[in-house]
């Protein structure tokens, strides 16, 4: 199933989930070869072993309660 749209969900206490038709590029513009997955969860913690992905090493060692808010008008 190939979504059009991309979805990106900030998870309480851990990652961010994106999911959809999107394409992760490295910083020299290199893509990651995701396997044909339409889901993949990004670290937010700093503690993942498989950086930039989540491995689940935020469990107990991050926290954040994911409210969405209002950003100021842009300058």
């Amino acid at each position: 199933m190939i979504m059009t749209k991309t979805k990106i969900t900030v998870n309480n206490n851990g990652s961010l989930r994106i999911e959809g038709d999107f394409e992760m590029l490295d910083k020299s513009g290199n893509p990651y070869d995701l396997g044909g997955r339409e889901v993949v969860s990004l670290c937010r913690c700093g503690h993942s072993k498989n950086k930039p992905f989540c491995d689940g090493s935020h469990k107990g060692n991050f926290e954040h309660d994911a409210v969405a808010f209002a950003l100021p008008p842009k300058k």
